[in-house]
């Protein structure tokens, strides 16, 4: 989950470090560094933010041709100066900054410590540049191969990049469970690592994914990929569809807040060319080359991690309703660990926004060794769950920078009433009518999306002033809406550092009701479509027990309007479709309240975007 970059070149490293980390920085903000080598090993670490390595920085050499810089989400020892990356081996010439877990690294130590080896910081990481180097002096061998032995002793995940203040043309770059890409630069003998393509976009088009064990080493201006088991490889080189634009504020002030008014084009762009309205066809390739095993599933086993499990559950009522198979919707950090019984007739949909999600590659892992077909719903082209699925559909949202997911999450469901009614369609479970239907509301909703952006902005804010302070708020919707209530109350939680609960309106009787009282704000998602009645019944209870009641509703809808303390209007769509305008007010919802308190927004505390470590 930390952010890791290097670069190797004819110009100076410290600009783009620094720029790189700032773009990565949304993958852990705990504390950041750099190390860069001209002549001499010139390192510059903090407890803070990139911004505060810069003040650091500030008036101190920062020449060099070689460097390598990481912003940390803490997982072995406090975030604080000494723990910062990079970390020094035993003699201070090899530097190693590192993204993962060394799960053995406990017992790695102890053997270096007996060794004579001293230890200045708590991090698995410092323990690894031991390794390396007691290797290198003890085996007499060079770094790379010191490297390569080390990797093999080691147990977890890791991305790596070393420098060697004795080596100064030399740059390594090692990966396992934790993403890494190399950007072929413009001038011969320049690269750049980083942990996913936004610090390289910049520089150049040209990246090479690299694959799980692999080392990258750049010595004497030449690229170098080997496996851990001495394997050369031929480096592939992608073309990166990402654009600079992508990646900037845009004129917004948050990242968060781009991304929730970019959700009518990543939504359209998510169903574009997928499907055609006038003959009723998919143009799904993941779909059509496996119809045969999509005639004979048995069952649809779902797994994700936070809003990507909650699109997992919207996932579940669009496949049981409209293909008519059984689902079910696991938490990727469970499902590994309960021995669950997995079949070979079975198809095992991941979903991740990153698609590097560790529980998540865990639980596909575990699926594959069972012989189920393994399918891929994730947002960045050339990550590992596209490369370890048998098929699979990108969501086409963009990069997504805010560490709360919004666009990610609408793309997701959008990807997953395609799939929905493309196995619908193959196994013959809806009609020619109904599926024009779908089609013809689904086209629509990018435009029902953008009139809710438009609309519900001033009464949005009006809420949020209101309840900025209250410690607690409740979210309700049945159906559909369930999944839509959960993913509310999480979203208010990781930003604003409310205590927020979704839940199924039904259930509120089961023992929520006992928290209602004047003070507590209580969410409805209550359309017309679905289950009206019930919800208004659901309302009515809260509203006898003075719940402050704020209901998103249908356009029109005077009945319940009458009775709610507040409400936001969405426009009429299909039942299945409702999560994808109902979502939307919720999230501006979190955003404004957040912004209100003074909430760090697009880097909400012990947050990191991509969860690459269990």
């Amino acid at each position: 989950m930390c952010g890791i970059v290097g670069y190797i070149g004819p110009d100076q490293a410290y600009d783009f470090l620094i720029k790189g980390l700032q773009r990565l920085e949304y993958r852990g903000y705990d504390s950041a560094g750099v190390a860069l080598l001209d002549g001499g090993l010139k390192v510059y670490k903090t407890k803070g933010k990139v911004s505060d390595l810069v003040s650091l920085t500030e008036g101190k050499d920062t020449t060099g041709s070689i460097g390598m810089g990481h912003t940390r989400w803490a997982t072995h020892g406090e975030p604080n100066d000494i723990n910062a990356h990079p970390h020094l081996s035993q003699s201070g010439d090899l530097c190693i900054i590192h993204n993962g877990i060394i799960e053995n690294y406990a017992s790695l130590k102890e053997v270096l410590l007996e060794r004579g080896h001293e230890f200045v910081s708590d991090t698995d990481t410092e323990v690894l540049a031991h390794l390396i180097e007691d290797i290198r002096e003890n085996e007499e061998v060079d770094v790379f191969e010191a490297v390569r032995l080390a990797l093999n002793e080691v147990v977890g995940a890791y991305a790596i990049v070393i420098i060697s203040k004795n080596d100064p043309d030399l740059l390594i770059g090692a990966r396992k469970g934790s993403p890494m890409v190399i950007g072929h630069g413009k001038h011969e003998g320049e690269y750049y690592i980083a942990s996913d393509a936004t610090p390289i976009v910049e520089y150049t088009r040209e990246v090479t994914y690299m694959e799980e064990g692999e080392i990258a080493m750049v010595k004497d201006g030449q690229l170098t990929i080997k496996t851990i088991q001495n394997i050369e490889k031929t480096p592939y080189i992608h073309k990166l569809e990402m654009t600079l634009d992508a990646i900037e504020k845009g004129g917004y002030d948050h990242f968060m807040l781009k991304e929730i008014y970019e959700q009518p084009k990543s939504i359209y762009d998510s169903m574009r060319g997928r499907f055609s309205q006038e003959d009723l066809t998919f143009a799904m390739q993941s779909l059509r080359e496996y119809e045969t095993k999509i005639r004979n599933l048995k069952r649809i086993i779902i797994v994700g991690c936070g809003t990507s499990w909650h699109a997992g559950l919207v996932g579940e009522y669009l496949i049981e309703e409209f293909a008519r198979l059984p689902v079910e919707v696991e938490y990727a950090s469970e499902f590994r660990y309960r021995n669950p019984i997995i079949n070979s007739d079975d198809l095992v949909i991941a979903i991740s926004q990153s698609g590097e999600t560790a529980d998540t590659l865990a639980a596909l892992e575990l699926a594959k060794e069972n012989g189920a077909t393994l399918y891929g719903v994730c947002n960045v082209v050339g990550s590992s769950i596209p490369r370890i699925t048998h098929a699979g559909a990108h969501t086409h949202a963009g990069p997504e920078i805010g560490v709360a997911s919004t666009k990610a999450f609408t793309a997701q469901v959008t990807v997953l009433t395609l799939l929905a009614l493309g196995i619908a369609e193959i196994r013959g479970q809806i009609t020619k009518a109904r599926l024009r239907e779908m089609f013809t509301e689904l086209e629509q909703i990018p435009g029902k999306v953008q009139k809710v952006l438009d609309s519900c902005a001033d009464k949005v804010l009006e809420i949020s002033e209101k309840y900025m302070n209250v410690q607690n708020f409740l979210y309700l919707g049945r159906g559909y809406n369930f999944p839509v209530a959960l993913e509310g109350a999480l979203k208010l939680k990781e930003i604003s550092y409310i205590h927020a609960e979704g839940y199924p309106a039904a259930e509120m009787k089961h023992g929520p009701i006992a928290l209602i009282d004047e003070n507590m704000p209580v969410v409805v998602i209550a359309p017309k479509r679905g289950y009206y009645e019930k919800v208004f019944s659901n309302i009515q209870e809260i509203k006898a027990r003075k719940g402050q009641v704020i209901a998103v509703i249908t356009e029109g809808d005077e009945k319940i309007k009458s009775i709610a303390d507040h409400t936001i209007e969405i426009p009429d769509t299909e039942d299945a479709l409702v999560p994808l305008l109902a979502t939307i007010p919720l999230q501006l919802l979190s955003y404004h309240i957040a912004v209100m308190r003074n909430c760090n927004v697009d880097q909400p505390r012990n947050l990191a975007k991509s969860v690459t470590v269990e």
